[in-house]
């Protein structure tokens, strides 16, 4: 009887893993389809802007009729007491010449303006967006297997389900970590727009969230119970979409980064702004408070 009532158990738990496995199936063509929602969106938004941009830009060039008055100087002068054979020098140049110069002088001046202008438009025509912790791309991620940098003692390679078609490799110093092992099947919070990178001869297509008080005492973010790999994590005061890829040369991850801590009462946040996964709650440190993210 005992066998039979475990082996009923282990059936129906089966049953409830594979119902769950079909619903993550699920999500995962929805998240696609509203994944390619977004990016056509986005794309007609970038258009917009440019088209915006432009017109401000024709608006503002110089109306044709200022070479005019380089035309004109020429006849407006007075007229010389001695008459008018007296009053032309011998050394004029020709009218066609005279003539040309005007008409290169106002060129040279439009394509003199025309150059700075783009730089000194003001931000809001939208040519460039602001730098805050909303163009991070951060998602609940499940560590699926963690193993070792082969050339890298410091360092790990785990793959990661972050809610995609495919697990993604992370490259991660967990340095004060020392059983490996313990991670695989956790979840994490992971930076997914950054550009991929080889660390030590490994492609690294993201970044792992971790809260330290010192290069010994390491933990990973811990997201709100409930959540599942894929989840986005958002900021109340900051929203907005994330970039697609962030760039190398704004070193945006760089200026953000020391804006991020943990607080008294073990909860991340920026700026004082929490770390949130709508609906479900918010990320914390197991044990640590008053450190650093990175």
């Amino acid at each position: 009887m005992e066998y039979f009532k475990t082996h009923a158990l282990l059936s129906r738990e089966k049953a409830l893993l594979q119902a769950s496995v079909r619903e993550q199936k699920k999500l995962l063509v929805e998240n696609a389809k509203l994944k390619k929602d977004i990016e056509q969106l986005r794309g007609q938004l970038q258009e917009k802007q440019k088209r915006r941009t432009a017109k401000a830009l024709l608006s503002q060039a110089p109306p044709p009729e200022s070479v005019s008055p380089a035309l004109t100087k020429p006849d407006t002068e007075p007229a010389s007491p001695l008459g008018a054979t007296a009053a032309v020098p011998t050394n004029r140049p020709p009218p066609s010449a005279s003539l040309r110069e005007g008409r290169d002088r106002p060129s040279r001046r439009r394509r003199g303006e025309r150059k700075p202008r783009p730089n000194s438009d003001p931000l809001p025509m939208g040519a460039e967006s602001l730098i805050d912790v909303s163009r991070l791309d951060l998602r609940v991620g499940r560590i699926l297997s963690i193993r070792r940098h082969p050339l890298a003692e410091a360092m790990s390679v785990q793959e990661v389900d972050v809610g995609e078609n495919c697990p993604r490799t992370v490259v991660s110093n967990l340095g004060g970590v020392k059983d490996l092992d313990e991670l695989q099947g956790s979840l994490g919070v992971f930076l997914c727009n950054v550009k991929a990178l080889k660390m030590r001869g490994v492609f690294s297509q993201g970044r792992l969230l971790c809260c330290s008080a010192s290069d010994v005492h390491v933990e990973l973010l811990v997201p709100p119970s409930g959540s599942v790999p894929g989840d986005r994590i958002t900021f109340l005061n900051y929203p907005g979409e994330p970039d697609r890829e962030l760039s190398s040369k704004q070193k945006i991850w760089e200026l953000l980064q020391p804006d991020m801590q943990v607080d008294t009462k073990g909860v991340a946040n920026y700026k004082g702004c929490w770390f949130e996964v709508k609906g479900k709650g918010l990320c914390r440190a197991p044990s640590l408070t008053n450190c650093t993210i990175r």
